[in-house]
């Protein structure tokens, strides 16, 4: 059983999550509108990991036989000034969430729940990539400036991105089993 605390915790991420798959697609959205397709593709497949990190969250509460609890989904912002703000909005996003998953860590500690603790391991390491990979994004786009040639350099080598399933995931679904929300 998951101790109420943690529960409360855990069902809050799964909603941080989808929120992120949802500013991921929105970002995606106002870059595609740009003209940026392939920062838009690097987006839509950051959307895409993020409702495999809300179905971890979501499947590790089914599996131990405890009520799961979601909420409504914040409406994200439609629009920002560059691809720069857009990155550098993302990786202040996945900031937010490495603080989540220190917190959710602690809590766990605290309340002597190792299962979540063991399960959220994968997300601190998790975490570490998110913030590099978006970090790297602003750093490349800063460095790029305002020469056009160079940020479209950049859009056309991150649209190379794509969607794989990390194969560590733990409660990960297999093919056929049913998914979270």
């Amino acid at each position: 059983m998951i101790p109420d605390r943690m529960l409360k915790e855990l069902n809050q991420q799964i909603n941080e999550e989808l929120y992120s798959m949802y500013i991921y697609e929105a970002m995606a959205a106002d870059l595609e509108y740009e003209g940026y397709r392939g920062m838009a593709t690097w987006l839509r497949v950051q959307a895409r990991e993020e409702k495999i990190h809300a179905d971890i969250f979501y499947n590790f509460i089914t599996e131990r036989q405890t009520h799961l609890e979601l909420d409504a989904i914040a409406k994200p912002p439609k629009e920002w000034e560059s691809p720069l703000e857009v990155f550098r909005a993302a990786y202040a996003h996945e900031q937010h969430i490495t603080g989540r998953i220190n917190h959710m860590v602690k809590v766990a500690q605290e309340t002597g729940d190792n299962a979540s603790w063991k399960m959220l391991q994968w997300f601190v390491e998790e975490q570490v990539e998110e913030e590099a990979n978006t970090s790297e994004a602003v750093q490349q786009l800063e460095i790029a400036g305002d020469q056009a040639q160079a940020v479209l350099m950049l859009d056309r080598e991150m649209g190379t991105r794509v969607f794989a399933v990390p194969p560590t995931a733990p409660y990960y679904p297999k093919p056929g089993q049913p998914t979270g929300p």
